[in-house]
């Protein structure tokens, strides 16, 4: 199983990643501090890194630095200032990608597993993965989805919201944990942003048999996606 090292300070967010990283095949583990970095990294014991820039002591441009004194395991940056000095810094100094936080737990994945398959790293075993409810068919690692046998397009926001909910289906799922599940960051206050994405979503999937929505609404709580379909 490709095994993938998480350094960033941030606790919460490095759990909440190694938890879905891990349910989509790829064996994650964290750690929070610059000289912890260097050592995991250069250990030889991951596949890939995940360093985030803005860290105390050691930050996350000389944490790569001295892995690529002894390395050349692939890291892809993170950074919450989405600085572009940031990116072109840490891509001239070898970073292999460059993604901006907050970012969706679901693209994450998709740059690492593009950079794994880049680099050679990619993990034969790892074959396309299915999340299915009825007659709906979502493929994570190509972001690829087929609703009653036909392809079903989607945005980018639309996917990562419909794959929370699958992998949820039948239950209620709340919109703070549909904001963290596909945006990677905590719903805030007067944010309408998902109520918009699931009304979309339900004119693509059209209505069941019973002309309700597949995508139920549950008052003041979440959403939930109709199991039976």
């Amino acid at each position: 199983m490709t095994k993938v090292l998480l350094v960033d300070d941030d606790v919460e967010l490095t759990s909440l990643l190694s938890e879905y990283l891990r349910e989509e095949g790829l064996d994650a583990s964290a750690v929070h501090d610059g000289k912890r970095g260097i050592e995991e990294g250069i250990s030889g014991s991951y596949d890939l890194v995940v360093l985030d820039i803005m860290m105390p002591q050691l930050n996350g441009i000389e944490v790569m630095q001295r892995i690529r004194r002894s390395s050349e395991i692939p890291i892809l940056m993170l950074s919450a200032r989405g600085d572009n000095i940031d990116r072109i810094t840490g891509l001239n100094l070898g970073a292999d990608d460059y993604l901006a936080k907050p970012c969706s737990p679901s693209e994450l994945v998709a740059r690492i597993r593009a950079i794994l398959r880049r680099t050679g790293r990619h993990k034969q075993d790892q074959e396309e993965h299915l999340l299915q409810s009825g007659a709906l068919k979502l493929f994570p690692r190509s972001r690829t989805a087929e609703w009653q046998g036909h392809h079903l397009e989607l945005t980018g926001t639309e996917f990562n919201l419909l794959e929370v909910l699958v992998r949820s289906a039948g239950q209620m799922v709340s919109k703070q944990d549909l904001s963290k599940g596909a945006f990677g960051r905590p719903l805030t206050a007067f944010d309408r942003r998902i109520d918009v994405h699931i009304s979309s979503i339900r004119q693509k999937l059209g209505k069941a048999a019973d002309g309700q929505s597949w995508i139920r609404s549950v008052r003041g709580m979440g959403y939930q996606l109709v199991e039976d379909q």
